[in-house]
C-alpha cells in the first residue's frame, strides 16, 4: 500500500530568464527547458595582454607581469536542448498552442533573445497604433516615435541562465542553431533540437546601468562566484584528506 507520495527526485529544470520590460520591476519572461540537456560544455578563457598599447605601439607579452589578471575569465556555455510537441499533442484540448505551432512557439521564444526589443514588425506595429490613439497630431506623432526608436542604441534584453540555484548567471547568447526533424501538416516542427552558445556577463559588463534588471544581473553573478568560491574552499578538506593519504604511516 503506498502512501501517496512518490520515491522519484524532484526534478529541477533549467530556464532561460528574460528581462526587457521597461517597467520599474521588470517582467521576466522564463523560458523553461522541456528536458534538461545532458550534457553541459564549459569554456573558461583567461585574460590575455593586447597586443598594442593605447598609443598604437605593439606590447611586448613579457614585458606584462606573468601573473597579471585584472578582469574575470571569459566563461562560456553551450548546450543542446531537445524539444517535442508530443506529449502535448496527445491531450489536444489542454495544448492548443502545440496543436497549432507545434514546438515553434519555443524555438521562437528563444529565438528572439538575439533581437532588440522593440525591432520587430509587431513592435512597430504598436508603436503606431500607441501613437495615433494619442489624438490630434497622432500621425505625425507615430513617425517621430518610429524616427526616434531608430535613433536610440539598441541592446539585447538581459538574459539570465539559470542552472538549479547554483548557477544563475547573466548570459548573452553568442551562437543559435536549430534542427527541426519532424513537422506538423502545416509545416511548423514538433520536435527540434536547439543548439546554443552563452558568454557569461560579468559585473562590470552592465556599467554604469541602474536598471532594475541590471541590479538583478549583477547580483546573481556575484552570489554565482560566491557559491564557486565557496565551493573551491570547501576542496580543502579534500586536500588535507588526500596529503594525509600520501603518507607512510
Amino acid at each position: 500500500m503506498t502512501n501517496g507520495y512518490s520515491r522519484s527526485p524532484r526534478l529541477i529544470k533549467g530556464a532561460l530568464i528574460q528581462f526587457s520590460a521597461p517597467m520599474l520591476i521588470p517582467i521576466p519572461n522564463i523560458i523553461i527547458f522541456q528536458y534538461n540537456p545532458e550534457s553541459l560544455s564549459r569554456t573558461l578563457t583567461p585574460w590575455g595582454p593586447p597586443e598594442k598599447d593605447e598609443k598604437g605601439n605593439i606590447v611586448d607579452p613579457k614585458v606584462e607581469a606573468a601573473l597579471a589578471q585584472p578582469f574575470d575569465p571569459q566563461e562560456s556555455f553551450t548546450l543542446t536542448l531537445e524539444l517535442d510537441a508530443a506529449d502535448a499533442l496527445e491531450a489536444p484540448e489542454s495544448h492548443p498552442i502545440a496543436v497549432i505551432s507545434g514546438v515553434a512557439d519555443r524555438i521562437a521564444a528563444m529565438e528572439m533573445l538575439l533581437y532588440p526589443p522593440g525591432d520587430s514588425a509587431l513592435g512597430g506595429l504598436l508603436n503606431v497604433s500607441v501613437s495615433v490613439s494619442i489624438g490630434a497630431g497622432g500621425i505625425s506623432a507615430s513617425a517621430d516615435v518610429l524616427a526616434e526608436a531608430k535613433a536610440q542604441r539598441k541592446t539585447v534584453p538581459i538574459v539570465l541562465f539559470f542552472w538549479g540555484p547554483g548557477r544563475i548567471v547573466p548570459v548573452r547568447l553568442t551562437s543559435f542553431s536549430v534542427d527541426e526533424q519532424q513537422f506538423s501538416p502545416i509545416l511548423y516542427p514538433i520536435r527540434a533540437k536547439v543548439t546554443i552558445g552563452l558568454k557569461i556577463l560579468d559585473a562590470l559588463a552592465f556599467g554604469d546601468d541602474k536598471s532594475v534588471s541590471a541590479k538583478i544581473a549583477r547580483a546573481a553573478y556575484t552570489f554565482t562566484r560566491a557559491q564557486k568560491e565557496a565551493l573551491a574552499m570547501a576542496n580543502i578538506a579534500n586536500t588535507v584528506e588526500s596529503i594525509m593519504g600520501m603518507l607512510p604511516f
